[in-house]
């Protein structure tokens, strides 16, 4: 175990091998450009952990592992988290579609049962955020599989596969509220600091 609440780096990455050989897909990739966006971000503020960064980069999809499914993935992640021991990698699995808190802002159906659902509900309801949720919630929005890009091209890549709703815009705002707050921690620009974002954006 690295810390409290997560996994060492070598099992981490593990972990992520053997969900991406149970459920393939662009997700691994996606995953693996978060982990270094948390990484190299987290490297840039003295306040945050670079290596706790990465494992929870890596991580926040893992509940993926357990086949193709909507929103039901960060509860099956914080299912799988929490009976390893890991609750802080667990309390991101649920956080970090949710900028405002408000499951309905998530993109996709949340495929589970009422119960689950109000579970859901009432955690995200009673969590504190912490920097380290920030910066996941962020640089989700930064990572295609392909690479890093704009905030912007990620986005519409997400609403592209999954549609638009009434909650869209204020996730949207709060995730750039993050990007200015987490700049200001660091001193500058996120793109400046990010490999290929203006190939990666424009180039596809």
């Amino acid at each position: 175990m690295y810390k409290e609440g997560l996994p060492a780096l070598d099992e981490a990455q593990m972990i992520l091998e053997e969900a991406s050989q149970l459920n393939p897909g662009p997700w691994v990739q996606h995953s693996i450009y978060t982990a270094q966006a948390a990484q190299i971000i987290a490297s840039n503020c003295k306040e945050l952990d670079s290596k706790k960064a990465y494992i929870l980069g890596m991580l926040h999809d893992i509940g993926r592992r357990f086949g193709v499914t909507n929103m039901r993935h960060s509860l099956d992640g914080y299912t799988f988290s929490i009976g390893k021991g890991y609750d802080v990698l667990g309390k991101i699995c649920l956080t970090h579609s949710c900028p405002t808190k408000n499951m309905r802002e998530a993109f996709g159906k949340w495929d589970c049962s009422n119960e689950e659902y109000a579970f859901v509900e009432s955690y995200l309801r009673s969590v504190v955020y912490d920097d380290y949720d920030r910066l996941i919630q962020l640089c989700d929005a930064l990572a295609l599989p392909s690479g890093f890009s704009l905030m912007e091209k990620r986005m519409i890549d997400v609403a592209l596969r999954h549609g638009l709703h009434e909650y869209i815009i204020p996730k949207w705002k709060a995730t750039f509220e993050i990007k200015q707050y987490l700049e200001k921690l660091i001193g500058t620009s996120i793109y400046s600091l990010l490999p290929g974002v203006v190939e990666n954006t424009f180039n596809n």
